[in-house]
């Protein structure tokens, strides 16, 4: 690996044993609300070195390779690329992202299901080999512009959660991996192994059950063709929990040993992007503006009204929204729930309240109803759980600018580093020493990766 991004402009913050992630979230607050109030992030990287420590203590020797589209800022990438993690590539930009790292290309598979033909030509020119595929025109598409591509059959996979038929829209059946095989043959080109993917909204681990044994059919359907497969792609889904990725390893692990043993020369990697950033990031945002509202249109419809009229009742739009960090807030609930910053009492009123974005859209809702102190414009809210989404993407609504992003990491979590050998002369160059009586202003070296 040859270091780190040349151009990438950030550092990162070196925690004294004195100092806490909520000082520098306060330290920030106070720098923002006299120099713009902008929405910011703090990103405790010390948290992907304990997520990737527990992942092995628990999951191996299933390889974890992440994600890119979760979370693609150079803070993460170092790290979790320092800590031997490999990469799930989605397009040629973050192909060329991760090669920028010296990541080898036996550590990036390409993952998108619908590629383009010129990014499949990247990937040929820049070695990268292993690539999903889960239809005959996608084969033909890759057969023409990467010959020595190496594919895994992306199966199907069933549940009874919401996300079924995003499962079954990037898959294909078992009845249709043989006739993918047969085109594979035709064309020359190699098929190394299977991928799934269970959505981490699953409540039924026997999915897993299900796909791991319809990827060991898949597996004795190409030893009829002759075919020598050595990799599983058992996917992403894994929320972070440490409880759910114990469960999750409870249900896989029997299976594997069964129909993958050691001796048997199966690889068996996962995709885990939520587990490792989700938690690592804390979002702050500030109230541009307030009105007060009728009560009865702020509840959902169905929802009987039982409050005191005489109570108000407030809608507060934030500096970001779902066109910015709140981007996956379209798609599915928000995994987080605000918190006040500014100091209030126990015995303070709590009012109905709901939380907007800023671009006046009316899908620009953040949270549809919660209760709150009564706030001014100008106080702040913090976002827990915000490192998996839009981090690393560039919003094109209106004027709309991403949120600086404050790196930071314990000294604890250095030694761990250290401790495993990991913590290079180049990575020691992005880091700053933070005192525990923290005095930051914006001339300090703290990041800014926007």
């Amino acid at each position: 690996m040859k270091g780190f991004l040349e151009d990438a402009n950030y550092s990162i913050g070196l925690l004294d044993e004195g100092a806490t992630l909520a000082d520098v979230i306060d330290n920030c607050i106070y720098e923002h609300t006299h120099t713009g109030k902008k929405a910011f992030y703090v990103g405790d990287l010390g948290k992907l070195v304990k997520k990737n420590i527990q992942w092995h203590n628990v999951m191996a020797p299933i390889k974890p390779f992440y994600p890119v589209r979760c979370n693609s800022t150079p803070g993460v990438l170092e790290i979790l690329g320092t800590l031997g993690v490999g990469f799930a590539c989605s397009s040629k930009s973050e192909m060329a992202l991760v090669q920028d790292l010296g990541i080898s290309p036996e550590n990036i598979i390409y993952t998108n299901p619908c590629k383009q033909a010129s990014q499949i030509k990247y990937a040929a020119k820049a070695g990268i080999n292993i690539m999903t595929c889960d239809n005959d025109i996608e084969l033909k598409k890759i057969a023409r512009n990467h010959p020595n591509a190496k594919l895994l059959l992306h199966i199907a996979t069933e549940d009874n959660t919401a996300d079924e038929e995003m499962n079954m829209k990037f898959g294909t059946t078992l009845k249709n991996c043989r006739h993918l095989m047969e085109c594979a043959k035709e064309l020359g080109v190699q098929i190394v192994g299977v991928k799934f993917h269970v959505s981490g909204s699953c409540k039924e681990l026997q999915t897993y059950i299900h796909a791991i044994s319809d990827a060991r059919c898949v597996f004795d359907m190409a030893e009829e063709f002759g075919l020598k497969m050595n990799m599983l792609d058992i996917g992403g889904g894994f929320t972070g929990s440490e409880l759910q990725l114990e469960e999750v390893n409870h249900v896989i692990r029997p299976l594997l040993d069964v129909y993958f043993p050691k001796e048997s020369g199966v690889n068996v990697i996962a995709e885990p992007g939520l587990y490792y950033v989700s938690s690592a990031f804390t979002l702050a945002v500030n109230i541009i503006a307030k009105k007060t509202v009728e009560y009865d249109k702020l509840l959902p419809s169905g929802v009987e009204q039982t409050r005191n009229d005489d109570e108000p009742v407030f809608t507060y739009y934030i500096n970001d929204g779902v066109y910015g960090s709140f981007a996956s807030k379209l798609s599915e609930k928000l995994n987080t729930i605000p918190e006040v910053h500014k100091k209030y009492k126990e015995d303070e009123p709590l009012f109905a309240s709901s939380l907007w974005g800023p671009s006046c859209d009316e899908l620009d809702q953040i949270v549809e109803n919660c209760l709150l102190p009564e706030l001014s414009v100008g106080d702040w809210l913090i976002f827990d759980n915000m490192g998996s989404g839009t981090l690393g993407e560039q919003s094109t609504f209106n004027d709309y600018q991403r949120p600086l992003i404050y790196y930071m990491m314990s000294f604890s979590d250095w030694d761990e580093m250290q401790d495993a050998g990991i913590a290079s002369d180049t990575l020691m160059k992005n880091f700053f020493f933070v005192p525990s009586c923290i005095q930051l202003s914006p001339e300090d070296r703290f990041s800014t990766a926007a």
